[in-house]
């Protein structure tokens, strides 16, 4: 198959898009995760870390898929790449 430059601009903008959110994760996992014992103070009666871990993580990562989704869908949409529901 040959690639268009529709095609090009998707696969790019896709790489942009998952590399953020990469970045963001790693963040979120590994370097918030290995600070937050640091935090010692008390939130809602629990320790922070508590909260990061428990609560915080799981949620950001439920946002990032969240996010992933909607915006493929719109660049889906937004260069002709989208299937068409109408087709079986």
């Amino acid at each position: 198959m040959q690639w268009t430059e529709r095609h090009r601009a998707y696969w790019r903008r896709n790489l942009k898009i998952t590399s953020l959110l990469l970045a963001i994760w790693f963040i979120v996992t590994f370097v918030l995760g290995f600070f937050a014992r640091d935090l010692n103070f008390t939130f809602f009666g629990w320790p922070f870390s508590f909260w990061v871990g428990a609560q915080g993580a799981p949620l950001v990562y439920v946002m990032l898929v969240a996010f992933y989704a909607h915006h493929m869908e719109k660049l889906d949409r937004q260069l002709g790449m989208a299937e068409d529901d109408n087709e079986s």
